[in-house]
C-alpha cells in the first residue's frame, strides 16, 4: 500500500517522500484514512495524485461532474443525504435504459421505481476514497440500484455534495424522516452556543450549527435567513457578494424552528414576532469564541434573521496587506499625540478592523484608551470599551463629553453622525487627544465637505485632522 502511495504521489507534484513515508506510517498505526491523511498534508498535488490512484486501481476518473441531462431530484431519490454526506460519496448521473423519452423519473412513476430498484440502470457515484470499506458498504446496502464507481478529487466532491443536497440535508433528512418537530423546543436551551461536531442526534439544534459552521468555513461575514413564500431562503455574504446556499428541499417546513432557535441563542424573546429585535450570541468552536451580531425583521412570510459574523481575531498591521509603504504611513499617523484619523468609506469596506487594529498598536500600559461604539464589534483586552445606547440617552455625543473627564490618551469614536459629536471630536483633539473615528463618504477628500456641511467652521477641521483614510476591501 504504502509502494503504491508513493508511486502515485511522485508524479504529483511531491513536496517530500521523507514527510509521505511519515504520514503513511502514523496513518496505518492510528488507522487513519490513508487518502484523507496524505491530502491534508497537502504535500502532493490532489487532482494529479488521486487521479493516479485511479489510473493504478483501474478506476474510472471523473474529470467533470456535472452534465446536462442529469436529474438533480432523480439522484437524490436514488442516494440519501446521510449517505452521501456522512461518507462523502457524490451520486453523478443515473442511466435508466428504461426510462423512455418522456419519462421525468422525477414525474409519476420514476421516482417510485428508482426507490424500489426496478430499474436496471446504474447509478455512478464518484469517491475520492476507494479504500474506505465503510462507506462502500453503506452505499450497498442502502441504494438499491447497482453502483458503478469512479472517482474524483476531494474537493470537486465535497463542493458537488453541497450544491445537490444543501447544508445540513442528512440532519434535515433525518428529522422529517420520523420525529416531531415540537419535541426540539424542548431541548433548544441547552449548550445554547457550543458548537459540537459530535453531536449524532438529529435535531435543530444540529441543523442550525451546521448552517454556522458551514458559514465559518466559507469565510462568511454575514448569515441572511430570509422567509420566502414556499420556501426558506439562506445566503452568506462572502467577500463582499451575496451568494445563495443551497438547501434542502421543504426546508420551509423546519423556518419557525431555525427562527426560533437563533432566537433562544441571541436571547431575544421568541414570542414576539411583530417588532424588531437586536440581540448577540458568542459562539464556542473548537475552543475559539466567535461574536455574533443578530437581528431580526418581521416580513410578510415570517421572521428574516441576520447574523454578522464577527471574529475574535489578533489585529496587527501586517495582516490587513496594506503594503510597506502605506503601513510606514500609517506608524507615522499612530506616533501623534493629538489630532484626529478618520476612515472613510461605504459600509462593510473594513474601517471597523483597521481602527481595531490602530486601537490594538497602541494598547501598552501606560496609554489609557476608551471607545464608544455602536455597537461594540470586538472585545479588546485593556481597553474601555462603551456601547451606545439612545434609550437611555447614551448617545456618541454624551459618550464622548464624559471620556473627557476620565483621563483618556486616545479616544475612539465608532462614528461621527451629527454636528454635536463632531464638536466634541474637535475639541478633544485640539486638547491633546489623539481621536479615532469612521465617516460614511465615497473618498478620502470627501470627508472635508461633510464635516463642513455638518456646520464645522473650515478653520477648525484644518487645525484638528490629521489625515483622511479611504478604504476597500479587495476581493
Amino acid at each position: 500500500m504504502k509502494d503504491l502511495f508513493l508511486d502515485c504521489a511522485r508524479n504529483a507534484a511531491l513536496e517530500s517522500e521523507e514527510k509521505l513515508v511519515e504520514v503513511l506510517d502514523q496513518s496505518v498505526f492510528q488507522q487513519r484514512s490513508l487518502v484523507d491523511d496524505v491530502l491534508d498534508t497537502q504535500l502532493v498535488d490532489e487532482e494529479r495524485f488521486l487521479e493516479n490512484l485511479s489510473r493504478k486501481l483501474s478506476i474510472g476518473w471523473k474529470e467533470e461532474l456535472e452534465r446536462d441531462d442529469v436529474k438533480p431530484r432523480q439522484l437524490r431519490e436514488l442516494c440519501s443525504a446521510q449517505v452521501a454526506l456522512r461518507h462523502r460519496l457524490l451520486p453523478v448521473y443515473f442511466d435508466d435504459p428504461d426510462a423512455s423519452e418522456d419519462d421525468e423519473f422525477a414525474g409519476e412513476g420514476g421516482e417510485e421505481r428508482a426507490a424500489n430498484g426496478e430499474g436496471t440502470g446504474r447509478l455512478e457515484i464518484a469517491t475520492y476514497d476507494p479504500f474506505n470499506l465503510t462507506a462502500r458498504q453503506a452505499a450497498s446496502q442502502h441504494i438499491k440500484v447497482p453502483i458503478q464507481w469512479r472517482m474524483a478529487s476531494r474537493t470537486r466532491i465535497v463542493e458537488g455534495l453541497q450544491s445537490l443536497y444543501g447544508v445540513g440535508a442528512d440532519t434535515f433528512e433525518q428529522l422529517l424522516a420520523g420525529r416531531d418537530l415540537n419535541e426540539d423546543l424542548l431541548d433548544m436551551r441547552e449548550d445554547v452556543n457550543v458548537i459540537d461536531d459530535d453531536d449524532e442526534e438529529a435535531s435543530v439544534v444540529k441543523f442550525v450549527n451546521q448552517i454556522l459552521r458551514e458559514a465559518l468555513d466559507q469565510r462568511a461575514t454575514d448569515i441572511h435567513v430570509e422567509p420566502q413564500k414556499n420556501q426558506l431562503r439562506i445566503r452568506y455574504r462572502v467577500d463582499g457578494k451575496l451568494v445563495e446556499v443551497p438547501v434542502p428541499e421543504n426546508i420551509k417546513a423546519l423556518q419557525s424552528m431555525v427562527v426560533a432557535r437563533l432566537k433562544i441563542m441571541s436571547n431575544l424573546d421568541i414570542a414576539e414576532r411583530r417588532l424588531p429585535q437586536d440581540g448577540r450570541i458568542n459562539l464556542q468552536i473548537e475552543g475559539k469564541s466567535i461574536d455574533v451580531r443578530v437581528a431580526t425583521i418581521p416580513t410578510v412570510e415570517g421572521e428574516q434573521v441576520s447574523l454578522r459574523l464577527l471574529g475574535q481575531e489578533q489585529f496587527n498591521l501586517k495582516k490587513l496587506n496594506l503594503g510597506t509603504g502605506i503601513n510606514e504611513q500609517f506608524r507615522n499617523l499612530l506616533e501623534l499625540s493629538n489630532g484626529i484619523i478618520l476612515l472613510t468609506g461605504p459600509t462593510g469596506c473594513g474601517k471597523s478592523t483597521t481602527l481595531y487594529t490602530f486601537l490594538t498598536e497602541l494598547n501598552k500600559s501606560e496609554t489609557r484608551i476608551v471607545t464608544v461604539e455602536d455597537p461594540v464589534e470586538n472585545k479588546l483586552e485593556g481597553i474601555l470599551q462603551v456601547a451606545v445606547k439612545p434609550e437611555i440617552n447614551l448617545t456618541f455625543a454624551n459618550g464622548l463629553r464624559s471620556f473627557l473627564r476620565a483621563d483618556p490618551d486616545i479616544i475612539m469614536v465608532g462614528e461621527i453622525r451629527d454636528l454635536e459629536t463632531a464638536e466634541i471630536a474637535i475639541r478633544a483633539a485640539l486638547t491633546g487627544h489623539l481621536v479615532f473615528s469612521t465617516l460614511h463618504t465615497n473618498d478620502a477628500i470627501g470627508g472635508i465637505s461633510r464635516l463642513v456641511d455638518m456646520g464645522l467652521e473650515p478653520f477648525l477641521v484644518s487645525a484638528s485632522v490629521r489625515a483622511f483614510i479611504a478604504q476597500r476591501l479587495v476581493r
